[in-house]
């Protein structure tokens, strides 16, 4: 590979390159070990509970038989939303913390480059 001459103030392109394919790797890795993690929500003092992936994706929902009130149908969907929207947030929460590590610079857009 061709070395880049550097730039004014000692700017090395080829290295910026290696970082920024490094970076890019990790974060990679860092996407595919969040498909393993698994966050825990629940709602209704744990009448309703889900878990949810580290990529978003909804893996169980177990409602307790209280929780069922043929009267109140609301009250069991307000629930289901409660905690399923609760597991979004703790898994985007997850997410950010892993992602913001394997960059390296606590979070994505740390360079202050538009896609990083």
């Amino acid at each position: 590979m061709t070395r880049l001459p550097q730039g004014a103030g000692g700017f090395d392109l080829n290295s910026m390159m290696k970082q920024v394919q490094q970076m890019q790797a990790e974060m990679t890795e860092a996407q595919e070990k969040l498909k393993e993690e698994v966050v825990d929500a629940s709602a209704g003092g744990g009448m309703v509970k889900v878990k949810m992936s580290g990529d978003l994706r909804l893996l169980e929902i177990s409602i307790e038989a209280e929780a069922i009130d043929p009267e109140d149908p609301e009250l069991l969907q307000d629930m289901v939303l409660a905690a399923v929207n609760e597991a979004i947030r703790s898994a985007q929460e997850l997410a950010a913390s892993r992602m913001g590590s394997a960059s390296g610079l606590g979070g994505a857009g740390g360079l202050g480059l538009p896609g990083l």
